[in-house]
């Protein structure tokens, strides 16, 4: 249980620190001033889904067997199927 909480404070630094994550971060700051308020906004809320993205990757990875991954994806998309069936009332 240590090892995984620590895997995950891990890859959880890691996704923070990314490359790509921190030059978005970056250009929002260096160009916050030039920016409109809806601007700022929607380039947080990338810089925010883009964080959250990698984290949730990397935090699957860390956690789930490439098995495991694959069985779960397989699963989404049978849901995802079964709900437009249902909206498409089939």
């Amino acid at each position: 249980m240590l090892a995984t909480a620590i895997a995950l404070q891990q890859v959880t630094q890691e996704a923070v620190h990314d490359e790509m994550v921190m030059d978005m971060a970056a250009a929002i700051y260096q160009n916050k001033n030039e920016m409109t308020g809806d601007e700022f906004i929607h380039a947080l809320y990338q810089y925010s889904a883009m964080l959250a993205s990698l984290t949730t990757t990397l935090v699957t990875t860390t956690l789930l067997t490439e098995t495991q991954i694959d069985e779960m994806m397989s699963n989404i998309k049978e849901f995802e199927k079964l709900g437009k069936d249902i909206i498409d009332g089939n």
